[in-house]
């Protein structure tokens, strides 16, 4: 998840003056020393320049200075987390309009390991979606050349590229024993971030892709709809789906919290050094006029979906359904580099209103329900931020003053035998699910018998915190 870029740093220009200098003032070399003596930075730069000279002076092939330094700067970041990276002009502009909801390429969202880039989820109505491309696979090739030595913004950028233009991605997925082939057409994406609907004339059921510019303004714009759409007979309840949503955009998931809180904590975010805590609280005016609310959460729901998630189960404004999420509790600071791009670094963990860290842990629902009676026989879990190489550990145990226990949350308090009316497995015989069928859609149907249940029952007591 990416907060709006707020730092403009110097590095590689601190770099350069290092190595034709010699020497670099005090501050740079405190920021950058983490232990030792500054003699000992000294001497690491100079190992830097050492090998930087010996490459373009001895390598088999004349070498670009740039793509050198590029390529080092990336290995620098990637080495610390899988979120933290480089990103070239050209990639830098990408992102800036991959945020405000219009990009170029296949649409999916992406991630690696092992040396491969990871399909986290495909977006909704793109070419990849349409390919059948599936949360999980591991894309081993893209136009017959292997994606291993690549960098993650590199396999990017290969499938990004004009609208019209073609591309090849090999794809291995486990259960399948062959590699699946796969020819693509390069698309203008432009996702539809919120997708509404009402279900049986009473519920408003509201689809969240991701957190760009345009979801939160989407949200509003959808739920009036559908209130206009349900008439005098008004609404019962909300289903807000954020299944396979990998996040997006800080103040967007806080927008998106706030519209369904009066009061109240959204979210915080903890850095390396304590005056840098950062705390976000409600302002009033729940669009929904307190309906009741289900949230749908799976292991693809990432990032931004896991702090409206989190946020939502911890004011007991909404009850959490499906199964555990994928667990980025991380936030990543765009940091331009003027002429030069940007670094997107991981700077700040955060924490739900409660101070739980999800951090490689990931949201548990309030009801657990699963998508398919496989996922329990087969004991089938898709990895998530914790099976991820390097990724940052979950510090709910740290102690000291940045730290603070997590409360209890408080409990749900629906009417009774509702919540044990939720079927945690589809039937015994039930239809695949099958994405233009509602119906065969599991976890909604229960998050709709829910909901209704509740509205036949007593009102929904929410807890103050």
């Amino acid at each position: 998840m990416s907060s709006k870029p707020r730092f403009r740093l110097r590095a590689l220009a601190s770099v350069a003056a290092a190595f034709t200098a010699g020497a670099i003032a005090g501050p740079v070399v405190t920021a950058w020393a983490q232990d030792g003596s500054r003699a000992e930075t000294y001497r690491l730069l100079n190992l830097f320049g050492d090998v930087f000279e010996r490459v373009r002076a001895e390598y088999v092939e004349p070498v670009n200075d740039r793509e050198v330094i590029e390529n080092a700067i990336n290995g620098m970041l990637q080495g610390l987390d899988p979120h933290s990276s480089y990103m070239n002009l050209r990639n830098f502009r990408d992102m800036q309009v991959q945020t405000r909801g219009e990009f170029g390429g296949l649409g999916i969202e992406v991630s690696q390991e092992a040396g491969y880039v990871k399909v986290i989820s495909p977006i909704d109505e793109t070419p990849a979606a349409r390919a059948g491309v599936k949360p999980g696979d591991l894309i081993t090739h893209i136009n017959e050349k292997t994606t291993q030595g690549l960098t993650l913004q590199e396999a990017v950028e290969q499938m990004r590229g004009e609208r019209g233009t073609s591309i090849r991605l090999t794809i291995r997925r486990e259960g399948t024993a062959t590699p699946i082939e796969l020819s693509l057409t390069r698309e203008t994406i432009r996702p539809q971030v919120v997708r509404a609907r009402l279900e049986g004339n009473d519920i408003a059921y509201i689809r969240l892709t991701s957190f760009n510019e345009q979801t939160e303004v989407g949200l509003r714009r959808a739920l009036s709809n559908l209130r206009s759409q349900a008439g005098s007979n008004g609404l019962k309840g909300i289903v807000l789906d954020l299944r396979n949503n990998p996040g997006g955009l800080l103040d967007q998931a806080i927008q998106v919290s706030d519209d369904f809180l009066d009061q109240g904590e959204i979210v915080s975010t903890r850095a390396r050094r304590p005056e840098d805590a950062q705390r976000w609280n409600a302002r009033g005016g729940d669009i929904s006029a307190g309906l009741p609310v289900v949230v749908l959460v799976n292991a693809g729901s990432a990032s931004a979906s896991e702090i409206v998630a989190g946020a939502l189960q911890d004011h007991r404004r909404a009850i959490v359904m499906g199964v555990k999420s994928f667990g980025k509790g991380s936030v990543q600071t765009v940091m331009p580099l003027p002429g030069n791009g940007a670094i997107r670094l991981t700077t700040a963990r955060y924490y739900t209103p409660s101070g739980r860290s999800i951090q490689a842990t990931g949201i548990q629902p309030d009801i657990e329900v699963l998508a398919q009676r496989e996922d329990a026989q087969q004991n089938r879990e898709r990895d998530r931020e914790a099976d991820l190489n390097r990724a940052l550990r979950n510090d709910s145990s740290a102690t000291g003053a940045n730290a603070r226990p997590p409360a209890p949350l408080p409990p749900l308090n629906l009417p009774a035998g509702v919540v044990q009316a939720v079927q945690r497995l589809p039937a015994e015989g039930a239809p695949a699910f099958d994405p233009t069928k509602p119906e065969t859609d599991h976890q909604l149907q229960q998050a709709l018998g829910l909901l209704r249940n509740m509205a036949a029952g007593q009102p929904q007591r929410r807890a103050s915190r």
